[in-house]
């Protein structure tokens, strides 16, 4: 049986608005083991980013256990919760996030920075991942010179660089075209095949069937819960 990477256990979360209050997550239960590829789908107001944004340590639910790697994650300070992140998650975003004045390499070793790694070890680095992802030669190019492919490439680079325990991917196609869309899936898949844990945050139903579970909420409740097989690239 492969390690817990991840475990929830009767997680709610609610929100105030005006005088009432808006219950997003009910009652979640959800296990995710180590080399998992896992996707989770709902429409818009199903709490799939609210979910996403419990787990990334960007929100804290109410009530409920939430381990990440066998740690317990609750009450933390900010300076703990972005220590945990910085050690277990690397983060890919459906806006890229790049810094616009900083080059391939120097945004994919921007998470090293952080950590307190010296500039020339960070680069070698950076520039290691690069080639991972198929940009070796866009190294000293800046966002602004680069489809919206090889940014999202950059992005996963930047993810991967930490070494985390688990990739979070939020629409990670949705600024794409549909074969660049097809790419980023075959390197996610890939990555995964390494046996990095990856979950995908995605209302796309063709990019959840490149996953290895799928995972529905609606209304705040999963609604499935199913491995399926996998369409690969």
């Amino acid at each position: 049986m492969s390690n817990l990477i991840l475990k929830i256990e009767e997680l709610n979360k609610s929100y105030d608005i005006g005088k009432s209050k808006l219950h997003v997550l009910k009652g979640i239960n959800l296990n995710i083991s180590e080399g998992e590829f896992v996707s989770i789908m709902g429409s818009s107001g199903s709490g799939k980013s609210t979910l996403l944004n419990i787990i990334g340590i960007l929100d804290e639910a109410d009530t409920g256990i939430y381990e990440l790697d066998g740690v317990p994650i609750k009450h933390l300070t900010e300076s703990r919760a972005a220590e945990y992140r910085s050690k277990f998650l690397g983060f890919i975003f459906q806006s890229f996030n790049l810094i616009n004045y900083k080059t391939a390499v120097e945004n994919v070793a921007l998470p090293l920075y952080y950590q307190g790694v010296g500039r020339k070890e960070r680069s070698q680095k950076a520039l290691e991942y690069l080639e991972k992802v198929g940009l070796g030669q866009w190294a000293n190019h800046l966002p602004s010179e680069m489809s919206g492919g090889q940014k999202q490439r950059v992005a996963i680079a930047r993810a991967l660089i930490t070494e985390p325990k688990l990739i979070l991917a939020d629409e990670p196609t949705g600024a794409l075209d549909s074969q660049t869309t097809h790419d980023i899936m075959k390197l996610l898949q890939d990555i995964n095949n390494e046996g990095k844990t990856i979950v995908v945050v995605t209302h796309e139903p063709d990019v959840a069937a490149q996953t290895k579970r799928n995972v529905v909420l609606k209304d705040g409740k999963i609604e499935s819960d199913e491995f399926i097989k996998q369409i690969v690239l």
